[in-house]
């Protein structure tokens, strides 16, 4: 196994659940129809979602996107669809913003990269999935 694959596993065991018996594999149009929210940790992560299933637009955000927008548009309301919630934060957004490299959204890949680095974006998925929490379910 790559020693990246050991630093993620071993900053995951520190704080998170089991996933060593996770593996990846290609998602696929049916993946991403199904859904009922597809989230991404960079624009390509998106935009690869949206190609597979153009009408996913709606439902297909990075991480950080999601959140921020969410925070703007304010909490899901109780008994509200997700999918409505979901129109409502997508409200205004273009699909050309899918294009070039900014990384404004982007949780960053700690491949490569330090035990450490590991560990930031751990800390940064962690608390921006508490904060998505918090918006679906209050």
């Amino acid at each position: 196994m790559p020693s990246e694959a050991l630093d993620a596993l071993a900053t995951l065991s520190d704080s998170g659940p089991d996933m060593s018996a996770h593996r990846s594999r290609t998602l696929t149009a049916r993946d991403v129809e199904r859904a009922d929210l597809v989230l991404g940790m960079t624009r390509e992560h998106v935009r690869e979602a949206v190609v597979l299933e153009p009408a996913a637009w709606s439902w297909t955000f990075t991480l950080k996107e999601l959140v921020r927008r969410g925070e703007a548009v304010g909490s899901r309301a109780e008994g509200q669809a997700l999918r409505n919630w979901l129109a409502a934060v997508s409200e205004g957004r273009d699909r050309r913003g899918l294009l070039g490299t900014a990384s404004a959204d982007y949780v960053a890949d700690p491949m490569g990269g330090t035990p450490s680095m590991f560990e930031q974006t751990a800390t940064e998925i962690e608390e921006l999935c508490r904060r998505l929490i918090s918006l679906l379910w209050g």
